[in-house]
């Protein structure tokens, strides 16, 4: 259902600091910690003594000791001692990959053998000190091919988020979808608008006029196994809309990593990357406050909809153009599901 040669967003280091975390991923239960000088580590959340899970521990001088009876384990998923006992020659437990990388922790869930960080999602934003980010977690209890297809089609902000980012002119703008290789691209460009009430704030947050017409944009990007960026901003018509200069807009990525915890739960790592005032602490917690806002939304259409589908497994859904996106980043998933299968 999904793959797990693949790495995927974990958690945030926040949520390691100084205690072992305990989460499932494509339905492998890990605990994640920070071992010998601070490198992170990702093992089975299994002791192997008696089988208590070892998130409910604690971290003392990188050794992750359970919390049932102190036994100590390292990072390798080896024994490593326990009060007034001999245990150095207990099976190891499973490892995972475990990379930190652009402030998040990324995990890979399948064949360790496999796994290379050099196929970490490369996120440009995060190394360049003219963008700025924030961003929350969510956890939802929905397929994650349906969150996928919730962010590849942005015609349901119209009516979703009508107060903050949806606008009537989003239904009449047609979008493209095209596919590259494994990514797919979902694009529509709006013309001589009026920014709804979250781009207000964006422009005015830039120095910018927040009444005046603008040239908006939805770019859309899927990339395995179930990553979604999208390039979104606002122009002051006529200056070019997303080729506008900088001092003329409003541009932001929103950030979307959707981990699947089950076949019906997820784990979504949500924020923007902001390309304007990065300097600005009070603009970037604004600009979280108002897409936590935005993507909570989300939630009740999303787990209602997963309900109503466990509940009609027979009935077929219909498919418009505006599903092309999340129809194609299907697709892609279907065929590296068939080749990671193929494979074992």
């Amino acid at each position: 259902m999904f793959p797990k040669n693949a790495w995927y967003v974990a958690c945030t280091p926040d949520e390691i600091d100084g205690k072992p975390l305990g989460r499932k991923v494509c339905n492998e239960a890990m605990v994640i910690y920070r071992g010998p000088e601070g490198q992170v580590a990702a093992l089975e959340d299994f002791c192997p003594h008696r089988g208590a899970p070892l998130s409910l521990g604690r971290c003392v001088n990188g050794k992750l000791v359970c919390g049932y009876h102190g036994l100590e384990m390292g990072c390798d998923g080896k024994t490593v001692a326990m009060p007034g006992q001999r245990v150095r020659g207990f099976p190891a437990i499973r490892t995972y990959p475990a990379v930190e990388r652009h402030g998040f922790i990324w995990v890979w869930p399948g064949d360790a053998a496999k796994a290379d960080p050099a196929q970490i999602h490369h996120l440009h934003w995060a190394e360049n000190p003219e963008w700025a980010y924030g961003g929350g977690l969510y956890h939802i209890h929905c397929d994650y091919r349906l969150m996928i297809d919730n962010l590849m089609d942005l015609t349901h902000e119209t009516y979703v988020h009508a107060n903050s980012i949806g606008q009537k002119e989003i239904d009449e703008a047609a979008p493209t979808t095209k596919s590259e290789g494994d990514e797919v691209v979902t694009s529509r460009f709006m013309q001589g608008i009026i920014a709804p009430p979250f781009w207000q704030m964006a422009l005015r947050g830039n120095g910018l006029p927040d009444d005046q017409p603008v040239d908006r944009w939805q770019i859309c990007r899927f990339s395995p196994p179930s990553h979604v960026m999208i390039e979104v901003g606002v122009a002051l018509a006529g200056h070019g809309g997303y080729e506008a200069p900088a001092d003329k807009k409003a541009s932001s990525i929103v950030v979307d990593f959707i981990t699947p915890e089950t076949e019906t739960s997820i784990w979504y790592f949500w924020g923007m990357a902001r390309h304007f005032k990065p300097e600005d602490a009070a603009l970037t917690a604004s600009i979280r406050e108002g897409q936590g806002k935005i993507f909570s939304e989300d939630l009740e259409m999303l787990e209602r909809q997963q309900k109503n589908l466990l509940a009609h497994p027979e009935r077929n859904l219909l498919k418009l153009n505006i599903d092309a996106g999340g129809v194609q980043s299907r697709r892609v998933l279907e065929r590296l599901l068939a080749a990671e299968q193929a494979a074992e």
